[in-house]
């Protein structure tokens, strides 16, 4: 007896130091093959110095959630469950905003009026159809600050399932970007290039807006450099990146120099640029034809010496977003939108974190780009659908186009490059040559670098509707949402990045679904089995048990 008591003292005593090791050692384990729930180093390196609470409203609560909205609380649930792992000082609650009928309408126009918009979506389960509408959105509060989180990564064409799997593998970085805006200060700065016919600041709105949460921006002319090229490098050398928002005027030698030994000096570059002179809006007139025209910008050297070249024709493709007309006469017209073959929508296979799980990018009158050989890293971000033709100009656009069947066969051209990142240590474009200006410090060879060149200058601009401008990438007459202001962001963070926070981007996971509409055919099938099957096993286990005795005890 003795004995026994002194084993069940060493157990306890046992379980009790295990328990307090435990406690002091705390340890959490992945065993998902793809690791989703382990944190990227960038984001560990994010959230460990945060010394005050972060606060979490989580809105994706409810208990009526199609199947797949379930899974994306569950995984928002045990991903914010990780970043809690790591650091104690964030803490989260989900909140159901619909969960009381007499506060419901309420609180929807609350959330509305941050711009938490609501989602409704077709629910298809057990054989019936319903709809439900969700917040798929968090906010997050630090030291008086909030940010808004979008938990859903919208996609053109994506079904329930797809849009879950998206938004899951954006997860990580949603959170990561929302948690880095409200720890991090604004310490880099962008300049957007005025003087030589950019678009005037209400088009780049939307854009400016965004890019303000992250950075510091400022307008930067080169009128200046006639006067003092200089003082004019100097100036724009503060700044980490430029961003040429489709120019419309020649640049000269003076200012492309200037440029230059920014570019040599480690500066990064966004380019939109327009090699084709037309615009949609001026081909809404009586003759509703216009012509478009090559542009001469003075820049085919300076990106040729880069290693691309935008050639001045018209990218014209079978897959594209519609243009939007009024047909009939008088008050017998209708709006109707139609198939536009000058608005391309340019996507990737390419894995890159600027383009991963991004959505399809709009471009108006786009141009089409090509690579050259030489050292600089070249990546094509985003190019045209496989059927695609080439249009010279000059040439006559017509809105008539869209009363016209196309014929495929003339699309023949394959996909065509519309964006490429180009990466290195770049060669001066004035190197061995007659510069325009003497230069104090003259470096024919770039520290390591980056530049970006898109071959539209539409992709950038915002619609303007009633003087007020619009979000950029929306669409206000089909109400859908282009990819454009996600793509240009991850553009510039990519450029500007850091703390490897855009690489998180590239994070592949998988999300297994059941099948709905196998679940609702066989649902009877397998009710009968789980119901019979196990009265049936153990009716045959009592009557071969019964029958075993028997035979047993009857000799």
């Amino acid at each position: 007896m003795k004995k026994r008591l002194k084993h069940i003292a060493i157990l306890l005593i046992a379980l009790i130091a295990i328990n307090y090791i435990s406690s002091l050692a705390f340890k959490r384990f992945d065993l998902t093959e793809d690791k989703r729930y382990t944190l990227s180093e960038a984001t560990i390196n994010i959230i460990k110095n945060v010394g005050s609470p972060i606060e979490i409203d989580v809105f994706l609560s409810g208990e009526d959630f199609p199947s797949e909205f379930r899974r994306l609380q569950n995984e928002t649930k045990q991903l914010l469950e990780e970043f809690s792992s790591e650091n104690n000082n964030i803490i989260f609650n989900f909140i159901n905003p619909l969960e009381d009928d007499t506060t419901r309408e309420r609180h929807i126009q609350q959330l509305t009026d941050r711009g938490l918009t609501p989602m409704q979506l077709s629910v298809q389960e057990n054989g019936k159809a319903s709809q439900a509408i969700i917040f798929p959105w968090a906010l997050a509060s630090y030291n008086g600050k909030t940010v808004i989180i979008s938990l859903v990564k919208n996609k053109i064409g994506a079904s329930q399932q797809d849009l879950v799997t998206n938004s899951v593998q954006h997860l990580e970085y949603a959170f990561a970007d929302g948690f880095s805006k409200l720890t991090n200060p604004k310490h880099k700065s962008i300049a957007f290039l005025i003087g030589n016919g950019e678009l005037k600041g209400r088009y780049t709105e939307s854009f400016r807006r965004i890019l303000s949460e992250y950075y510091k921006i400022a307008p930067f002319t080169l009128d200046s450099v006639a006067e003092n090229p200089e003082r004019t490098l100097k100036q724009l050398d503060a700044f980490d990146l430029i961003i040429s928002a489709k120019p419309t005027e020649a640049f000269t030698e003076e200012e492309k120099l200037v440029l230059d030994q920014y570019t040599m000096n480690g500066g990064k570059s966004l380019w939109l640029i327009d090699a084709v002179a037309m615009e949609k809006d001026s081909l809404y007139n009586d003759r509703g034809k216009n012509f478009a025209t090559s542009r001469d910008l003075n820049v085919t050297d300076f990106f040729f010496k880069y290693g691309v070249r935008i050639n001045p024709v018209i990218v014209s493709t079978l897959y594209s977003a519609p243009i939007t007309l009024a047909m009939g006469e008088g008050s017998e017209s209708q709006f109707q939108h139609l198939r536009w073959p000058y608005a391309p929508l340019a996507s990737t296979n390419d894995n890159h974190p600027i383009v991963n799980n991004l959505n399809l990018v709009k471009f108006d009158f786009a141009n089409q780009i090509d690579t050259l050989k030489n050292n600089i890293k070249k990546t094509i971000l985003l190019e045209s659908a496989p059927l695609t033709k080439l249009e010279g100009t000059p040439r006559e656009i017509s809105l008539e186009i869209v009363t016209q069947n196309p014929d495929p066969a003339t699309f023949n051209k394959g996909n065509q490059t519309l964006a490429v990142l180009l990466e290195g240590e770049f060669t001066s474009v004035y190197a061995n040559r007659i510069k325009p200006f003497e230069l104090q410090k003259e470096i024919n060879k770039s520290v390591p670098t980056k530049m970006i060149v898109i071959a539209d200058g539409d992709v950038i601009k915002n619609d303007v509707f009633k003087n007020v401008p619009q979000e950029l990438g929306f669409d206000r007459w089909t109400g859908q949402t282009y990819g454009n202001k996600e793509f240009l962001l991850n553009a510039v963070n990519y450029l500007l990045d850091d703390n490897g926070l855009i690489n998180i981007r590239s994070k592949e996971i998988t999300v297994e679904f059941l099948n709905q509409e196998k679940i609702a055919d066989e649902k009877t099938k397998w009710q009968i089995i789980n119901i019979l099957l196990p009265l049936l096993l153990l009716g045959t286990f009592g009557m071969l048990f019964n029958y075993f005795r028997r035979k047993k005890y009857a000799n």
